[in-house]
């Protein structure tokens, strides 16, 4: 099967770069695959799992936002938050929920508030992907 540059990039950290076959990126108009030769678009990625094939192997990402722009040779997702989906710790998720949820609850002004809240629905996407 023919292969495509794939460059998985959030503000952390380059996570993946290397020749792929097939990638399923959560578009926000709905998912949808990229294979070498693909017309060129550009579509923003809601919360969900972006899904790497690279032949012998599949990997799995959480992402939580971000842009991706296709072109006949290469994919690039610039994401806002991402994750290895198997790397996630569930307990230490469910903990860091908890905390947003006590920073919410502790907030003293609205400024305050809508950035643990924000926060929060960030940690509860997640959650509900992992």
């Amino acid at each position: 099967m023919a292969t495509f540059q794939f460059e998985l990039v959030s503000p952390e950290r380059l996570l993946f770069s290397a020749e792929a076959e097939q990638v399923v990126v959560p578009g926000t108009e709905g998912d949808f695959g990229v294979l070498a030769n693909h017309a060129p678009v550009m579509s923003t990625i809601r919360p969900g799992v972006l899904s790497v094939e690279t032949g012998s192997e599949r990997k799995e990402y959480v992402l939580l936002g971000g842009f991706a722009e296709v072109s006949p040779e290469r994919l690039t997702v610039l994401a806002e938050k991402a994750y290895e989906r198997d790397a996630v710790d569930k307990d230490d998720l469910a903990q860091q929920v908890q905390n947003a949820r006590e920073d919410v609850a502790d907030a003293k002004d609205d400024e305050t508030r809508a950035k643990a809240q924000e926060q929060l629905d960030q940690l509860e996407q997640l959650q509900a992907l992992v």
